[in-house]
């Protein structure tokens, strides 16, 4: 059994990567969540603090995060890193699929460290990625789109077989693996209670729309 800390965005390929670490009876140690320098938001998907805290908590590991810009963005994450192996944790989680440039990335840095990278989806095909997260009952909220590929009304909609129908007919990919949209997991097989999230607007930055999500406690 490994103890290990995932590499947490929020959304859905870091919460199936953390489930499937969890079938096979590993250990979790931490959630690792890179935020702006402002430690208001998460860096690849724009979340409050107070969502990722709150899926903390419902999966009940301690979340460490590090705000920095993309300039000192493999510093703060190596910094982390370091955090976790003072803790005896020297394995971490990814949600990766097929994206080599990102794999390498993490890899490399993970290598600095003597930390070991899993990859638990690494190869899955992208539709059956999906598949299984209907399977298992994820429920996974769309937060943001890239506005050259999808409309915003997709903001705030579950990803369900309907949903994904309707992703495919804009001609992008289902998974949103080349960044054509991004979710937050709202509740999930490892969670101790679901989120209730609303959206209250959108922000649009650097060609995409962010769906403004509140916690509704």
């Amino acid at each position: 059994m490994t103890r290990f800390f995932c590499s947490w965005s929020g959304g859905k390929d870091s919460a199936l990567s953390f489930y499937k670490m969890l079938q096979q009876h590993h250990d979790p140690a931490f959630l690792l969540t890179m935020f702006e320098e402002s430690e208001q938001r998460s860096r690849s998907h724009a979340m409050p603090m107070e969502v990722i805290q709150a899926q903390a908590d419902a999966v009940g590991v301690p979340l460490i995060i590090r705000g920095a810009s993309w300039g000192t963005y493999e510093a703060k994450f190596l910094e982390a890193l370091e955090e976790m192996k003072s803790d005896d944790v020297h394995d971490g989680v990814f949600g990766d699929i097929d994206l080599e440039d990102h794999l390498k990335w993490v890899q490399d840095t993970c290598a600095k460290k003597s930390v070991t990278a899993h990859h638990p989806l690494w190869k899955l095909e992208r539709r059956d990625v999906l598949n299984q997260l209907l399977e298992h009952g994820f429920e996974c909220m769309i937060i943001a789109v890239q506005d050259s590929k999808l409309p915003d009304t997709f903001l705030g909609q579950t990803l369900s077989e309907d949903v994904i129908q309707q992703l495919e007919s804009f001609g992008v990919d289902a998974c949103g693996e080349e960044g054509e949209f991004h979710t937050v997991v709202v509740d999930a097989p490892m969670f101790s209670q679901r989120l209730s999230l609303v959206v209250n607007g959108i922000h649009r930055e650097s060609g995409y729309s962010f769906a403004k999500v509140e916690l509704v406690r």
